[in-house]
């Protein structure tokens, strides 16, 4: 490929440089456009626009790839765990035993809920959305730890291995501690003999602190969910976490800000409109059929089939899919709107009018029937999300305050009105 492009406009030509990454993608690098010609470049919602240079996570949408440091998701989702893959994710590489250990063990030492924090969560209104809830709670995470929040890119770089930890650990007990209270319950202390989930489980859903024990498959459908919602490239939570890092915020604040960017149903919020189509198809004692139909006729949409990226099946739908078996015939539950879910997948995936628009099952489509089934409430869904998602943005925090990189400040092209003059009040 060429390493340079040319713009034309007019008479006049702009030689830019052309950027290569390591799977083949490349961008012209136009940060010398403006300076060169007087102009900037206009992309509503940056869809064709590289904000940044980063060795996360790759993705090719229509091959149907997503690879975590260069590791494909369905090995780490056969072979991996959450912790496991969130030590990849964070720091580059796949850990040593005892890297591990180390890891689970700065994990499990953030094992106490500041009593400040838990004030905060319960100073909320008991019906207060459980989003609102966890940003708040770790913004006052971030203040129970001073030493942790200097704004000052070096030295929050310093301890960002314990600042990770601490925000990792503590977001699911910001969860559960919500989740309790709202439903008058006391809270359940942590057990750092239990794994990550099955200790999030504990907190969650157990009657006493010793807590009742939790299948292996439930546990491993959560890590699963986890693990694979652990990083998704530049989405809108993650690069909204990214500019506010850019200004040198520490970590807690940006990913406090990366859980409301999460919040909005066009993002994280995908899964809970899932089950809300599941719910209304099941109560009409439709199998999914005339659904299907009146999708077709533009009279209802199809939740949880395609992806803004991905114009190709989901590769973490087809890995819930399994799971989400597992899970049901452990807990002993059954599932009608998991029936209606398979009926949806199988005549979308052989209708020419859902394969001709690419509209693939996505991993909303099969998280929101697990996460039913262990119990959540509907609206805790999101939360889940920022849970498996901690890693990454705590990935991409670390990217930024490494790189040194400049504050992000896009440009706009202004369509107000122009110069006018002020009228006194009298006179208008």
């Amino acid at each position: 490929m060429e390493d340079s492009a040319t713009i034309r406009i007019g008479n006049d030509n702009y030689d830019l440089s052309i950027i290569t990454g390591t799977e083949d993608e490349s961008g012209i690098d136009v940060r010398s456009f403006r300076k060169q010609s007087g102009l900037i470049t206009f992309d509503d919602g940056y869809g064709n626009t590289g904000s940044c240079e980063s060795k996360v996570t790759f993705i090719d949408g229509d091959k149907g790839i997503l690879r975590y440091r260069g590791y494909p998701i369905e090995e780490l989702a056969e072979k991996s765990t959450f912790l496991e893959s969130a030590y990849l994710v964070i720091y580059g590489e796949l850990p040593s035993h005892d890297q591990l250990q180390a890891f689970r063990h700065r994990v499990s030492a953030a094992g106490v809920l500041p009593e400040s924090v838990a004030s905060v969560i319960e100073a909320f209104p008991q019906d207060a959305h459980p989003m609102a809830v966890l940003s708040a709670g770790i913004h006052a995470l971030g203040t129970c730890h001073p030493d942790k929040i200097s704004n000052d890119r070096v030295k929050d770089l310093a301890v960002f291995d314990e600042s990770a930890a601490i925000i990792i650990s503590a977001i699911r007990k910001i969860a559960a501690r919500h989740h309790r209270f709202r439903m008058g319950l006391a809270p359940v202390k942590s057990n750092p003999e239990k794994t990550y989930c099955e200790n999030f489980l504990s907190m969650m859903f157990s009657k006493t602190d010793n807590g009742e024990a939790v299948p292996p498959a439930v546990s491993k459908a959560l890590d699963l969910i986890f693990l694979l919602h652990a990083d998704h490239e530049q989405n809108c939570s993650t690069s909204t976490g990214r500019m506010i890092a850019s200004g040198g915020a520490n970590p807690f604040a940006s990913l406090a800000g990366a859980v409301c960017a999460l919040w909005g149903p066009l993002h994280g919020g995908a899964n809970m409109a899932v089950i809300k189509m599941l719910d209304e198809i099941h109560e009409s004692g439709d199998d999914g059929s005339r659904f299907i139909l009146a999708a077709k006729e533009g009279k209802t949409r199809l939740m949880g089939f395609g992806h803004r990226v991905y114009r190709n099946y989901d590769p973490r739908a087809k890995i819930l899919k399994g799971a989400c078996d597992s899970a049901l015939e452990a807990l002993g539950v059954s599932s009608p709107i998991l029936d209606i879910a398979r009926h949806l997948e199988e005549v979308a995936l052989q209708d020419e009018y859902f394969i001709k628009r690419k509209l693939y099952p996505n991993v909303d489509f099969y998280s929101g029937i697990i996460l039913q089934a262990l119990g959540f409430p509907t609206d805790m869904f999101t939360v889940l999300f920022a849970i498996g998602r901690a890693p990454g943005w705590l990935a991409h925090w670390k990217e930024i305050a490494e790189s040194g990189g400049k504050i992000h400040r896009p440009r706009q092209i202004y369509q107000g009105a122009t110069e006018r003059v002020y009228l006194p009040l009298e006179e208008r």
